[in-house]
Order: C-alpha cells, then structure tokens, then sequence
C-alpha cells in the first residue's frame, strides 16, 4: 500500500474514532462525578504522592478515561468533570488529534492540576491546548514529588489498557461547561 492510501486509511481510522467516542451515550454528571472520584483514588493507589496535589490544587480536571487511537493519522475523545477545592464545578471533554508514525489503540485516564484560580479560568475560557503527551507525567510511585507546575498547569496519566507505537506530533483541544 502506497503512503497516501496509508494516510487515507489512517485518517479514515481516526475519524472513525471520533465520530463514535463522540456519539456515545453521554454519562449523566452524577455518574461521571463518582468516575472521576474513583479514578482520582486510582491515581492515589499508584502514587500516594498525588494526594497532595489534590488537597493543594486550586482546581483539577479528571478524564476517567480518554479513548485513541492512529493509523498514520489518530485521533481521540474523552469525558471529564472539573472540580473547584474539591467540589464538582463543570463538565470538560478533550479531543486529539496526530499525525505521524503511529499504530494502535489505547485508553488513559488523565488529571490536570491548576495551581491558582488563573490557570482554572484560562482552561475554562477553553484558551489551553498543548501537545498531545507532551508535557504529561505519567503516574508511577514518586513521580508526583518529582513534578512541578508549569505555566500553572501540570499533567498526569495513567494508562487503562491497550497498545499503542506511536512517534507522532499532534494536538489536545479542551471544552468546558458549568454544572
């Protein structure tokens, strides 16, 4: 197969994907919010060091899971709630995109960490993207002592299961509603 039908399928792949993450019965927010809790005590499980991010966060955006996937082209889509000094405030959901050397599937489950009330509203304003992984840690015993905040912002990954080779750059895009 050439490289452009590669990328045809790929893409093809990837909207796919999309297409039914995003089409997917949407969670009610009372199931959501005990997702997002549960995988907050997940993410404790792992690295007990997270526990002090939560209680010293001003905020933090839990994504029980995030769903991707790429064939040349990839793409993913996954749900979220926002919590405010540990009181659920809205709903986000993030979606990806990359393009590059990539094959598979994959599930994860994210936390972002907003030092002040700064960096909360500027994700709320729906103004923060970065690069897909880019600046996310993935969480393991210690890491948590050995992260910082940048730019307000720090990242946090747990991976849910799936396999996934990729050197791909890329994008992930935020939406948020209030409660």
């Amino acid at each position: 197969m050439n490289r452009i039908a590669c990328l045809r399928t790929g893409t093809i792949f990837a909207l796919a994907l999309i297409f039914l993450a995003g089409c997917a019965s949407t969670p009610s927010d009372d199931s959501l919010i005990r997702e997002s809790r549960a995988t907050l005590e997940r993410f404790v499980d792992r690295d007990p060091g997270l526990q002090g991010w939560i209680d010293h966060a001003h905020a933090y955006a839990v994504f029980p899971e995030i769903a991707k996937g790429g064939l040349g082209v990839g793409g993913g889509f996954g749900r979220g709630i926002v919590f405010e000094q540990g009181r659920p405030i809205g709903r986000t959901t993030t979606s990806q995109a990359t393009i590059g050397a990539q094959i598979g599937a994959q599930s994860y489950s994210q936390v972002i960490f907003f030092q002040d009330e700064s960096a909360l509203r500027v994700f709320q304003r729906e103004n923060l993207e970065f690069s897909a992984q880019a600046t996310a840690v993935a969480a393991s015993a210690g890491a948590a002592a050995t992260t910082s905040y940048e730019r307000g912002v720090a990242v946090f990954i747990m991976t849910r299961g799936g396999l996934m080779a990729e050197v791909s750059i890329g994008g992930q895009k935020f939406r948020y509603s209030a409660l």
